[in-house]
């Protein structure tokens, strides 16, 4: 058994094992740090560029994480054992024992996802300090800036597990909620939160979000809804009803456009409905996010034109 021996970032971090070292590399090593076990193999196009992320990833964490490489075709006993079916595989190892793995590559915003996931939901290492949840929340917010929808809820899931009154983490997990079509099961995790949770702005903004989604209903032929709104200006509850639809349908701006249409022809109709669905539209957004702030300004220009 020997660790990789260049003086890298790695160093001590990164060892190739077979089944007699098995159990001192990842078993034992695994009390002491997440340990991921890749199963590869030489003639392997994925494996020759997941290996060396992976190995560049596991630098990243102190000591935190350690790599333990096995190639299949000189230990086909242990890729047995392990129901190795293809290749990538890779198991992650906390305590002397498999909590997670994956087949296939990841891309790197991915892979630290998973491992912050890993570290964050098993708890303190040794010498380390209560469980993290701040990177957690951090890990989905990459997660969702790369479009991976699944480990924004694993990880949403992971800091809702270890604290079930986190405010971040319900409002992140009711907002995809929200964007799956889900909003009876979103408004059921908000009424989980306590009362000092109420006032809490990204809390606000989903349930502002599932008011505005309830509300804004599609429309099944918008084209012929927007023609007749353009042969018919002053029907201003049918153009309310295409800033609905254009809303239900991620068209935001189409929407905007046409509330704030209404505005500027009667700023009162229907008890100043227009008005009142905007503001809701740019708390479900965020009040801080360009678009909002962009909108803000055309309906101050309209009110004070």
């Amino acid at each position: 058994m020997a660790l990789d021996p260049a003086a890298t970032p790695t160093a001590g971090l990164v060892a190739s094992a077979t089944a007699e070292t098995f159990r001192e590399l990842v078993i034992d090593a695994s009390q002491q740090a997440l340990v991921l076990v890749d199963f590869w193999a030489e003639w392997c196009g994925p494996c020759k560029q997941l290996t060396p992320l992976l190995e560049k990833v596991v630098a990243d964490y102190a000591g935190k994480v350690r790599l333990v490489k096995i190639n299949v075709d000189q230990n086909q006993m242990l890729a047995g054992q392990f129901r190795v079916q293809s290749i990538p595989t890779v198991y992650a190892f906390l305590g002397g024992r498999p909590l997670d793995g994956f087949m296939g590559g990841l891309p790197e915003s991915q892979l630290r996802a998973f491992i912050d996931r890993l570290l964050a939901a098993a708890g303190p290492l040794p010498d380390d300090g209560a469980p993290d949840v701040t990177a957690l929340l951090e890990a989905a917010a990459a997660a969702l800036e790369a479009g991976d929808i699944h480990s924004a809820q694993a990880l949403y899931a992971d800091v809702l597990e270890l604290d079930p009154a986190n405010a971040a983490a319900a409002a992140g997990m009711a907002r995809l909620l929200v964007d799956a079509g889900e909003l009876d099961e979103a408004e059921a995790l908000l009424a989980t939160l306590p009362e000092a949770a109420v006032g809490d702005t990204a809390v606000s903004a989903v349930r502002a979000a599932i008011a505005l989604a309830r509300e804004a209903a599609p429309v099944d032929d918008l084209a012929a809804l927007k023609a007749e709104v353009e042969a018919n200006p002053a029907d201003h509850a049918r153009r309310f009803e295409l800033a609905g639809g254009l809303m239900a349908a991620g068209d935001r701006e189409g929407a905007v456009d046409h509330l704030l249409e209404i505005i500027r022809r009667d700023r009162n109709w229907n008890e100043g409905a227009a008005r009142t669905r905007l503001l809701q539209l740019f708390e479900a957004v965020g009040l801080e996010d360009p678009f909002t702030m962009a909108a803000r300004r055309r309906l101050s220009a309209v009110l004070f034109a």
